[in-house]
Parts: C-alpha cells; structure tokens; sequence
C-alpha cells in the first residue's frame, strides 16, 4: 500500500492506529512474565470433615507456597477413598498419608516419600487406642472379645493404619476376631465420627488413636468425658508427605527444605509456626525421608495378611501354604521396591529404631 495514495485523512487515522497499538504492547507484559505457576495440588487426608481439615492446613501451605513460588491449591476430600481416587487420576500432586495409602501410592508408580512427622521417641507416641462408653454394657476388654457379636462397631476404613490395620492384626485375629464379620454391626467412618458414634449410644466400641482423640477431647469435652480407653497399641510408625514422582527434582527440594525447617530455624515468626505444627499434631515438625520409610508399615501388612490366611478355611494344606507363599513373594517384592530409595530429594535411611509394635519386630 503506498501512502501517496491515500487520502490525507485515511493516513492521519492509520498513523494514530499504529500508534495506539504501539502504546497497547508497551504496556502488555511478555508471555513469560504473564504466565501465572502452575498450582501444586495438595491432598488433605480427612480429620474430622473435608472444612476442617482443610482449615487446619491453610497457614502451613500458604507459607510453602510462598517459599517455592508455587501456589498450593488444596483438595479436601470426605473420606480415603476420594483421596485414593485422586491420587490414581493425577489430580493430586502432594499429600500427607499413612499406612495403606501411603504404601499404595509408592507400589503402584504415582507417587514418593518425601518427608515424615517427626515423634518424640520418649513420648506417650501416636497409638492406636479402643473406645468404649465408661456406662455402657460392658467396661473391659475381656467382655468385648468374649462376646463380639453382642456388640456394635464403629471402626476406620481398611486402609486406616489406626482405625483398621492395627486392632486386626494385634488384638481382633489372634482371639479369631474378624471385625468385618464377627460384630452386631459395624459402622466405617472417620476418627470423629466414630468416637462419636460411641459417645452418644450408636456404637459400642470404636478404634480410634491418641492423636485423634486428643483432638476430639478438645473439640467435644462433653462426648469425651462419656467415653475410656480400653485397648492401646505400641506407638505407631508416622505418617509420611508424599509428592507426584514427576515433580520436577528442584520443586521437590525446595518443599523438603520448608518442611524441615518449618517450625526450627531461628527467625521471626518461628512461634507462630510451632504453633501451626501444634495444631497438625505434628508437634516436632518434619523430617527428611524416603520410600524406605514405609517399610515398617510394609511389614505390618504382611503381618495383616498372613494372619488372616492362618485364620481362615482351606480345603487344604496346599491350597494355605500356596497363599502364605505368594503373600510371602509379595512383600519380597515390596521391600526392594521401597529399598531403592526416592530420587528427587535428599534421603533419610529407615532409623534402626522405628516406631514399630515391638511385638512385630
């Protein structure tokens, strides 16, 4: 197009056009620095509700992603089996979990240890604990495992370390208890509800933890004071932060540097942050960790499962010893999946003193 051509007033309004489009990408900023991180997606394990558990993080998340530069969009779920779905969609990048859940998601390829909740060794520790009403029907354990089928459960989901694996493995199948079958009832559901439950007649007994019901005292300390401990476990192995295993390596340090630091390093604001870790139960704040940190909750799995092939009917010899030897190659296999550490992160060996039943080791 040539200007000459033009009327003087078609060239005085394509100059002003170019001009205004000049200004308008003067004042644009670049793709690269208009392009907002990607959220990392953090996956809340259930506390009480998805509202509460979701609150009870807020402060610790928004301060990691800051120091990653990294947003962190929190997914509340209602219970385990949500939080396991979204692990297996991949719409979860990180999540604190325990027990089945944990092990699941390191065997099955999605995800890594990065971290654990650091215990104090000469503590009471995290156990697993039975509830029952101090007026109820019956005030002993003896009563309870006499005459299971005279009494309503309340009890986690199969895949709680505390509100399943444990009261199985160390109290209900060595007196041939199965708690899915041998109760009046059973209801399954988190650790408040089934305190709950038991507090206020729907239930007779309940597994629950210290840690929980610590929680529970102070949230309901009418329903708490109706209620006793009438079994606990040895202290229990912690509970470990997860990341995607295709977290890019420098994100995953940088996640693991704040955890461990969070709560101990001398610098303003470090009281508030005790206090955050205070109100997770994770009092001592975190520790650097690897896969091989789940190889105490591996070994209670494969108690959990040999003990229940022992407990059950075969048609023959053959046919148990065939299912204790696969479970047996099974968790062979497990344990050099978990040896092989975690790339990504610096790696914390598996202390020699994990909490671990000590009828198990």
């Amino acid at each position: 197009m040539r200007l000459q051509s033009l009327p003087l007033r078609r060239i005085g309004a394509l100059l002003l056009a170019l001009a205004a489009g000049a200004a308008h990408a003067q004042a644009q900023p670049s793709n690269a620095a208009s392009v907002t991180p990607l959220a990392v997606r953090f996956g809340i394990l259930p506390i009480g509700g998805a509202v509460e558990s979701r609150d009870s993080w807020v402060a610790l998340l928004n301060a990691m992603g800051k120091t990653i530069g990294r947003p962190i969009a929190m997914r509340s779920v209602a219970n385990y089996q949500s939080l396991e779905q979204a692990i297996r969609d991949d719409e979860v990048d990180m999540a604190m979990l325990s027990g089945r859940m944990a092990l699941d998601a390191v065997a099955q390829g999605h995800m890594q240890v990065l971290a654990e909740v650091m215990r104090n060794r000469e503590g009471p520790g995290h156990r697993a604990v039975l509830l029952a009403r101090k007026a109820g029907a019956f005030s002993s354990l003896q009563a309870l495992l006499a005459q299971p089928e005279q009494w309503r459960l309340a009890r986690g989901d199969s895949r709680s370390l505390t509100g399943y694996v444990l009261p199985q493995l160390l109290l209900f199948l060595p007196h041939r208890i199965a708690m899915e079958t041998r109760f009046k009832s059973e209801l399954i559901d988190n650790h408040q509800n089934t305190a709950l439950a038991v507090a206020n007649g729907d239930a007779d007994v309940a597994t629950n933890n210290t840690t929980d019901f610590e929680r529970f005292r102070q949230n309901f300390p009418n329903e708490a004071e109706k209620l006793q401990v009438i079994w606990q476990s040895d202290p229990t192995p912690p509970v470990q932060l997860l990341v995607r295993r295709n977290m890019a390596p420098e994100v995953q340090r940088k996640v693991q540097a704040f955890l461990t630091g969070y709560g101990k390093a001398p610098r303003t604001g470090v009281a508030a942050e005790r206090e955050v870790l205070r109100s997770l139960r994770a009092d001592y704040g975190y520790a650097a960790a690897g896969n091989a940190s789940l190889l105490p909750v591996a070994r209670l799995e494969h108690q959990l499962d040999t003990q229940r092939a022992l407990n059950a009917q075969w048609v023959d010899a053959a046919a148990r010893d065939a299912r204790l030897k696969r479970i047996d190659e099974n968790h062979a296999r497990t344990v050099v999946l978990l040896s092989r550490g975690s790339p990504g992160a610096s790696q914390q060996a598996e202390p020699a003193t994990s909490a671990v039943p000590t009828a198990l080791k």
